[in-house]
């Protein structure tokens, strides 16, 4: 595995919107639908209704062609965790660890399939010299709940499903003590993590599913001076909200978020939206898959 060339201060993000420089990414080289939560759980009830099938073929294209998009449209540097037969999930490279402005998070996963992808990604930052910060040790944590809306303001969520209310607010505690706002937020189990309900887009501005948010955390974020580009309950179900900010006005997105797309366009945003239906189908959208490493300060 290539090391990471970093210097101290280089690493890490305080906000989730700059322009991104490194991700860390996984390889889906053993990847299997099985029931990991209520995304994929819908998707196997169905299965014999709707026709649709696995195809780790496909799988492995697609996460191609994501790949692509990074590197050549984006300029952004791909870095990968170890692909493991019995931590086949890895590869969703956001829950297991969190990145923030004062080194990795290392996450305390329920899932039974995934409890143990601590390993790989302790290995990576240890490997590559990148400070881990905190350990999870409270309760169930998952890196997909860490949201930093911008520097000094995290939003941090849980189900109780995947992310227990002890874990969250063991690392509300560890983010208050650096100074920095922090809350606390339930989420519909519907919706596995908070970035499948609020992802940063650009300064002061989200894209959210409000009808899905408590009225408290929606007036919450007004009184920040946040903005939002809604996304309605159908798209945002299918994980709509889950895309990855790039920065420079260059958004990556998925096919399946026709509408959201659209509006994105006409907000001036260049938006890269490949077919990712065996991820989005199997629990994951392009914001479940990446970790970003080092983006630009705002």
């Amino acid at each position: 595995m290539n090391e990471i060339r970093v210097s101290s201060g280089e690493w890490g993000i305080d906000n989730d919107y700059g322009t991104l420089r490194d991700v860390l990414l996984g390889k889906p080289d053993h990847y299997r639908w099985v029931d990991a939560g209520p995304l994929i759980r819908r998707t196997l009830q169905n299965m014999h209704k709707t026709g649709v099938t696995f195809d780790l073929a496909l799988a492995r294209s697609q996460h191609r062609e994501m790949v692509r998009i990074y590197e050549e449209e984006a300029g952004v540097t791909c870095h990968y965790l170890e692909s493991d037969p019995v931590l086949h999930r890895n590869f969703f490279a956001r829950d297991s660890s969190a990145m923030t402005p004062w080194g990795a998070l290392i996450c305390h996963m329920q899932l039974k399939c995934r409890r143990a992808d601590y390993v790989s990604v302790i290995d990576f930052y240890q490997k590559n010299r990148i400070p881990i910060w905190k350990y999870v040790t409270a309760g169930h944590f998952e890196g997909g709940d860490f949201v930093i809306l911008e520097p000094g303001t995290v939003l941090i969520g849980y189900c109780g499903e995947r992310s227990e209310q002890a874990g969250s607010e063991q690392v509300a505690g560890f983010v208050r003590e650096q100074g920095w706002q922090c809350e606390v937020v339930p989420i519909p189990a519907l919706f596995v993590h908070m970035d499948g309900l609020v992802v940063p887009l650009d300064r002061k501005l989200l894209v959210a599913c409000l009808d899905a948010l408590e009225g408290w955390v929606v007036d919450w974020l007004r009184n920040r001076d946040f903005e939002f580009v809604d996304v309605g309950f159908e798209e945002a179900r299918n994980l709509g909200v889950n895309l990855v900010a790039l920065g420079n006005n260059k958004v990556l997105s998925m096919a399946g978020s026709e509408k959201l797309n659209a509006r994105l366009r006409a907000l001036g945003y260049q938006v890269f939206d490949p077919d990712m239906s065996m991820f989005t189908l199997g629990g994951g959208g392009v914001h479940c898959l990446c970790q970003a490493l080092r983006r630009d300060a705002v």
